[in-house]
């Protein structure tokens, strides 16, 4: 109702005081459009504040917000419109009143697959700040924000006010240098939270929550090929419940105290099984041995007997999903390098292929027709995409390109050196971004 909104809305510029509200309707704008420019956002901003600040003082007349929102809203939709455009405001314009409203407050773009800040150096940041501290903070947060728009609010406001707090106090010090680093020292978990929160969140927000235990169980598996399933599948459940508890909460800790309980309770399990995972359970931050434990390569692959592929009867029992996990687990176990986007896709499949054939009139025949022609296609691919991350993981990027380059030379004698010289760096461009672990996951996919 149109009450609530005005009354929600003052009850925020009330209660944080005009410039924080305004601090955070830039972040909240920012995360929102994440492809705006900083004007667009900036007039938004402008207007909203304005609007609170006049509606919500004491004495306004009841009507002022509905009339100022409405205002805003034929505002967005005029031609000329100075706000981040998108290409469902026509859509919503074509609505009125209320619905038109809600229409346009729902519309968001989608999420930045790849993070485009890059802090400036420490000179940059103070010449930047001194010449305009507010537009400084303003363009700041703005970039930060739409950058890392998948991290939860609270954990965004930190770190922004973190970051601003450190320019403010380092670029008047005597001694900069030595300021910023034992800021940035100080900052280091809430800066690897925001990172590694923006991450998490970006997959469950992509993959759902069942995806995502099916991506984190796999990815444990690559780097501890030993584990069970028994001891991983728990770990994963819990991961993708912390994620869908505190991605969207906008209670202060909740990622870092539940993200935290999660990493002891990985140690907990894990650490005996793997060297390299102790390793990254030493530090007293959990956050930071999260972070440690979700940067880990995969290990490399155990010789292990052929995996037993699910029966008929398994897979469209009610058990069916899980008996499906349990054979892609097995999977990922011996294939240690296979990308996340790779298995993704190999889960999508094996879920339209029960979807399929466990409905159909004669289940055991769509099942073994399904099988043979896995059984020709699955083992190479498997193999090249494994050995492809592999030997990116294990080169330096030079000799990978070198070596890249040769087998593409091998299989395409006829290929001119400028078609080479594309594909050369077309593929080194997709090992680089979706054969590490925390590969951003649409983006790997539409490559795959």
């Amino acid at each position: 109702g149109k009450a609530y909104v005005r009354d929600k809305v003052c009850r925020e510029f009330q209660m944080l005081g005009k410039e924080d509200f305004r601090t955070l309707t830039i972040i909240a704008k920012s995360r929102k459009f994440s492809n705006a420019t900083f004007e667009e956002i900036d007039h938004l901003v402008r207007e909203i504040v304005s609007l609170a600040e006049t509606c919500c003082a004491d004495g306004a007349d009841p009507s002022c917000y509905d009339a100022g929102s409405s205002a805003l809203s034929a505002k967005s939709c005029s031609e000329s419109s100075p706000f981040p455009a998108h290409p469902g405001t026509a859509g919503c314009c074509a609505h009125e009143g209320l619905e038109q409203k809600l229409c346009l407050a729902a519309l968001r773009h989608p999420p930045q697959q790849l993070p485009r800040y890059v802090q400036p150096s420490n000179e940059e940041l103070c010449q930047a700040f001194k010449k305009d501290p507010k537009d400084f903070a303003d363009r700041f947060l703005h970039e930060y924000a739409s950058s890392y728009g998948q991290a939860p609010l609270p954990v965004l406001l930190g770190s922004t006010r973190a970051f601003l707090s450190m320019v403010s106090t380092c670029c008047i010090s005597p001694k900069p240098t030595a300021c910023f680093l034992k800021e940035k020292l100080e900052r280091k978990t809430l800066s690897l939270l925001t990172l590694t929160s923006n991450r998490v969140c970006s997959r469950f927000t992509a993959y759902g929550k069942d995806k995502v235990i099916f991506s984190y169980l796999t990815s444990l598996a690559q780097k501890i090929p030993r584990a069970s399933f028994e001891d991983l599948l728990p770990l994963a459940e819990d991961a993708a419940e912390v994620f869908s508890q505190c991605c969207d909460s906008v209670a202060e800790d909740c990622m870092q105290k539940k993200l935290s309980e999660h990493t002891a309770k990985a140690c907990g399990v894990l650490s005996a099984r793997d060297e390299r995972f102790a390793d990254c359970c030493k530090g007293k931050n959990l956050v930071q041995n999260h972070f440690c434990i979700s940067a880990l390569p995969p290990a490399p692959a155990l010789e292990l007997p052929e995996v037993q592929k699910p029966t008929d009867k398994q897979l469209c029992s009610e058990e069916g999903a899980r008996h499906a996990k349990r054979y892609l687990f097995e999977l990922a176990r011996r294939h240690t390098s296979v990308p996340d986007a790779f298995l993704s896709e190999l889960y999508d499949a094996s879920q339209k292929v029960r979807e399929e054939c466990c409905s159909a009139k004669d289940t055991s025949a769509c099942l073994s027709s399904k099988r043979q022609q896995m059984g020709k296609e699955l083992p190479p691919i498997l193999e090249k995409a494994n050995q492809f991350c592999r030997q990116y993981t294990e080169l330096n990027f030079l000799d990978f390109k070198k070596r890249l380059r040769e087998s593409l030379t091998a299989t395409m004698p006829e290929a001119s050196p400028e078609l080479l010289g594309r594909l050369v760096e077309q593929s080194a461009d997709f090992a680089s971004t979706c054969c590490p672990p925390n590969s951003p996951p649409l983006y790997c996919a539409s490559k795959v």
